[in-house]
């Protein structure tokens, strides 16, 4: 191999190291962002979250999203529509699983608010029955790998 072709293939080596390396960075920054934001998502308290869930469903492409008055708000405490259909989100910032209550609550004020969909969001998961409740009265399930999934796209 000639001096000048040596050069060449070192140089285009380095470039392709230096690419995966900032590749790297990249989804290390991004990863360390996102595990903050769900560490203080959980120490939040239940306003703060309601008002951190709308700002995500805003972020999904919401739109018209409002957070419901604190007390007396029928199980529901965010209102919004995307693509035409309408939402009543319940949320819920728990520190263990979150269970049929949220699901029947949601399904109340889904029909309350005349909404089209329910949903439950949570920064953590749901119980089995939460899961068979919610199936059988179509409430959709956003727990903490959903709210996961928004943070990584940001």
């Amino acid at each position: 191999m000639q001096p000048n072709s040596m050069t060449i293939i070192l140089t285009i080596i380095s470039i392709i190291l230096l690419t995966l390396l900032m590749a790297g960075i990249v989804h290390i920054t991004r990863r360390i962002r996102r595990d903050r934001r769900m560490r203080v998502m959980d120490e939040m308290e239940g306003h703060d979250f309601e008002y951190f869930c709308a700002d995500l469903l805003e972020k999904q492409g919401f739109a018209e999203v409002e957070v419901t008055r604190g007390s007396g708000d029928f199980g529901v405490d965010i209102l919004a529509e995307k693509d035409g259909v309408t939402y009543a989100v319940q949320c819920k910032r728990y520190n263990g699983s979150v269970g049929v209550d949220a699901v029947l609550r949601t399904y109340a004020g889904r029909d309350y608010y005349e909404r089209m969909v329910g949903a439950v969001m949570t920064n953590q998961y749901f119980t089995t029955p939460a899961v068979a409740a919610a199936e059988k009265l179509h409430i959709l399930l956003w727990d903490r790998g959903y709210v996961d999934s928004i943070l990584e796209e940001e």
